[in-house]
């Protein structure tokens, strides 16, 4: 049975008769007061129930009973709690055992007045929460809570806010009917007025507890009741709001922005709606509201409803989710165009070496071939950029000293700034040594100085300082780093600065201040994808008209945990290579073409294969082949990384080397740590070291 054919006692045959009102009491005010209490306690999803000092009913709600499947006919005015006790313990409520005792028990616990909060599985297996309170005069309020689907909350969400507003719809059209009758009833019967007067204040204390913001205002625009959360969520006590014009409750500000809601909802129209206002934190806050209108037995809107929830936690989770969404996107697609470009660039700086190798006098060479070969390697370091914004890049840290680095890197930089900017360095410590690739990481200061001399162009003050700075659990855990001694490099200027929305939106990839043709917007996402992937963070402080300071925090490691790091620049050569049978397995013919090319000319005997099967065949039927290079993306069933399982199991003494343009082929020391990956695009030297030392 729905609500609407629920048979449900009359609000006033229900409520307890009370001492006449006093001299001079208006009968509106007692039909006022009745209307309010009637219909909260029905519009409640809780069920409520209050007795007095004798533990008479005084009153209660309609979910008192759905909730506890009492028959309507059991509740009015007076009633014994036992009554409702007994009626639990006959029908096995409360398990087995004697009912009597159980009566008993209980009654004498309720006896006691003392408040309480308790769970109880009925045999239905509906789980109830039940709250009791002590009121004045050794009355007692309890609250009834159905908490069965609590734990399926979040899923069921939108259902839940649109059956609530049906809800509303329907108890709306109940209550103008029982408002009609009610009126009759309350001209009759004054002496309920202080009765009334009471169960109000029991009613706001009710309604004080719900943790949402509740009002109803009529067609005039004015305040007629609110709960201490929406007074509050205003900066007003309850007492306060009712009597007063929406504008001068919520102000000018958050009045235009709902005002033309407000006027759809006094037309009838039940609406929903979500702004931003100031909350009491000072800090911005976002309120969702429904307005249901009230319409009276006429058809006319007498008033509406009013629920508001604070979502701004919702809505920064729903933020932060969508734009770790939209980055993981951007990184998928990054690594996948570095794939092919770099393939591209593969056979692109591979036939402008053997060019340039095979015409060394050629004058054309100098004009055509070294701009060509300068542009490859921009190409193939933007990729290196591009990776590293998508944190798919395979790093080379080594321990660096940081201050060392930035005392180079503030020549360069110096260079780079008109000088009208002057460049200053300091540091607080003697030597701080991080676990970083300094090459990016001296991208990462460049583009940082770059960006803050946009920042002066009338000139001013660029300041690199380091420091070591140990970060706690809490601070830790804003950056999403474990906590721990971290070096940080602050990068400071004295320029425009940057206001809020653009400071929102700083390490978005694409998102920039500049003029079209002016700048990429990828310099800070670089930065910030960069100092993530190396286990660091990021922070950012910046003023409008005082400048800015993009602070880097890169994990630091003591002197006496630095490894050992082994001497660049070895001293390599193809004598070791020279006869050997090279496998190249490569499904890009134009890559095959040039990584052919480079190993015949270190004197190898190459046989080649277009996927991982047909390599895989070749293993088992060449005994010649004495080393495998593969490509690690392949179409098949069989890709670089399972070839070398194959290879591993068949031929265990069989060297191989994986080669690829996509750096999440990095996982490939899943196979085997120490294998070999050689990055695309690659050159003929770099070829030579990968491949030496398994020929040797």
């Amino acid at each position: 049975m729905n609500e609407q054919d629920r048979p449900e006692t009359p609000v006033e045959e229900r409520m307890p008769s009370g001492e006449n009102p006093a001299d001079g009491a208006h009968p509106s005010f007692d039909r006022r007061y009745r209307e309010m209490l009637g219909a909260g306690l029905d519009l409640l999803d809780q069920g409520v129930t209050v007795f007095d000092e004798d533990l008479r009913m005084v009153a209660w709600n309609g979910a008192f009973l759905r909730l506890l499947d009492f028959p309507p006919e059991l509740a009015s005015p007076g009633v014994s709690f036992e009554v409702f006790i007994r009626y639990n313990a006959e029908r096995g409520d409360y398990g087995p055992g004697d009912p009597d005792v159980q009566v008993a028990e209980r009654v004498a616990r309720a006896r006691s007045f003392l408040p309480h909060v308790t769970e109880r599985v009925r045999p239905n297996g509906q789980v109830l929460s039940i709250r009791g309170f002590p009121l004045p005069h050794q009355g007692f309020i309890t609250v009834y809570t159905d908490i069965t689907e609590q734990r399926q909350a979040q899923q069921q969400i939108a259902d839940h806010q649109a059956e609530l507003e049906a809800h509303i719809r329907a108890r709306t059209e109940e209550l103008t009917r029982a408002n009609a009758e009610l009126t009759n009833a309350i001209q009759s019967n004054k002496a309920i007025t202080q009765a009334l007067q009471r169960s109000e204040q029991r009613l706001r204390e009710i309604t004080d507890a719900i943790p949402a913001a509740i009002a109803y205002f009529d067609r005039s625009g004015t305040y007629r009741y609110a709960n201490k959360g929406y007074a509050e969520w205003f900066g007003w006590s309850a007492r306060e709001v009712e009597g007063k014009q929406i504008r001068d409750v919520t102000g000018q500000e958050v009045y235009e922005l709902v005002v033309g809601y407000l006027a759809r909802a006094l037309a009838g129209e039940q609406v929903s709606y979500e702004y931003t206002l100031t909350g009491r934190d000072g800090m911005p806050a976002r309120a969702r509201s429904t307005l249901v209108p009230d319409i009276g037995s006429d058809g006319e809107v007498q008033g509406c409803y009013v629920h508001s929830v604070d979502v701004t936690e919702q809505r920064r989770t729903e933020a932060a989710l969508a734009q770790a969404q939209k980055m993981e996107a951007i990184g998928q697609l990054t690594g996948g165009l570095a794939h092919d470009f770099n393939n591209m660039l593969t056979v692109v700086i591979g036939n402008l070496v053997a060019l340039k190798e095979n015409h060394p006098d050629d004058p054309l060479t100098e004009n055509f071939v070294e701009p060509a070969m300068q542009a490859a390697n921009r190409g193939a370091e933007l990729i290196r950029r591009l990776l590293g914004f998508a944190r798919r890049q395979p790093l080379e840290p080594r321990p660096v000293e940081v201050n060392e680095l930035i005392l180079g890197m503030s020549k360069l930089i110096r260079r780079s700034l008109p000088s009208t900017i002057g460049v200053s360095t300091a540091s607080r410590e003697p030597c701080l040594v991080a676990l970083v690739d300094a090459h990016q990481l001296e991208n990462a200061l460049l583009n940082l100085a770059l960006n803050a001399r946009d920042a002066m162009p009338n000139g001013g003050e660029l300041r690199i300082e380091s420091s070591l700075e140990q970060l706690s659990v809490h601070a830790a855990a804003d950056l999403e780093v474990p906590p721990g001694d971290y070096v940080q490099i602050a990068v400071s200027d004295n320029g425009m600065g940057m206001d809020g929305s653009t400071l929102a939106r700083v390490f978005e990839p694409f998102f920039t201040t500049k003029q079209f043709g002016m700048g990429s917007g990828l310099g800070m996402s670089m930065v910030y994808g960069f100092v993530k992937q190396s286990g660091g963070g990021v922070r950012i402080r910046s003023r409008q008209a005082r400048g800015t300071t993009v602070a880097l925090l890169l994990p630091s490691i003591a002197e006496d945990d630095q490894p050992d790091v082994l001497p660049a620049g070895s001293d390599v050569n193809a004598a070791d290579l020279a006869g050997k049978l090279v496998l190249l397995a490569e499904d890009d013919v134009d890559v095959r073409t040039v990584v052919r090319m480079q190993l015949a000319e270190l004197g190898c005997a190459v046989v080649e294969a277009e996927n991982g099967a047909e390599a895989a065949d070749m293993v088992e039927n060449i005994p010649a082949i004495a080393l495998v290079i593969s490509d690690v993306v392949m179409p098949g069933t069989m890709d670089g990384r399972a070839l070398a399982r194959f290879v591993r199991r068949f031929r265990p003494e069989l060297p191989i080397v994986l080669m690829s343009g996509f750096a999440e082929t990095h996982a490939s020391v899943e196979v085997d740590p120490d294998l070999p990956l050689l990055a695309k695009p690659f050159s003929r030297d770099k070829l030579l070291a990968a491949l030496r030392p398994l020929a040797a």
